[in-house]
């Protein structure tokens, strides 16, 4: 017989650290943003349909707000005209938040080497993952946000995870 609470509530009582109970929550229900400018947000329509149900994953709530939404997926071409909004986008989500930078031309330009084309989202917002691919496969997808997942796991609520990065639009 114990004294404390084991006395009153039995076996229905379960302690753990207040930081994995919150990773635990935070882990499987991110609401991500697409930030779709050409090919790749088609192509991430199919990864929100029934076929690959991105719901299973805990990440069906598609935000186009940035003060709701905690995993943004940048899918597509960014422009140096673009990339100001894009920054601004970012900077108006709250922590944490992750980044996913999906597709080709997301990650370094793709074949659009010219003046006008951000060559990869690295040198404005940081990247927590990248996913390859000219169009990158549903399966990707939903393979860099369960990696986004597993890293949401280890963080901790009182620790500030962004590190010094400086972008090219940061002063």
């Amino acid at each position: 017989m114990g004294l404390g609470a084991e006395a009153i509530f039995g076996d229905s009582v379960v302690t753990t650290k207040l930081d994995k109970a919150v990773n635990w929550a935070r882990s499987y229900s991110m609401w991500p943003m697409v930030f779709g400018t050409a090919c790749c947000g088609i192509e991430f329509m199919s990864v929100a349909a029934a076929r690959y149900d991105l719901s299973r994953f805990g990440a069906e709530v598609v935000r186009f707000s940035p003060r709701q939404a905690d995993l943004m997926i940048v899918a597509g071409t960014i422009s140096f005209k673009q990339a100001p909004v894009l920054k601004k986008i970012y900077d108006q989500m709250c922590e944490p938040k992750w980044v996913i930078s999906m597709g080709a031309c997301a990650c370094s330009g793709g074949f659009y080497d010219n003046y006008t084309t951000v060559q990869g989202i690295d040198t404005i917002i940081p990247v927590d993952e990248y996913i390859a691919g000219c169009p990158p496969r549903p399966e990707a997808v939903l393979d860099a946000i369960m990696r986004i997942q597993e890293k949401s796991q280890d963080e901790s609520i009182i620790k500030d995870r962004l590190k010094n990065f400086k972008g090219y639009l940061d002063a």
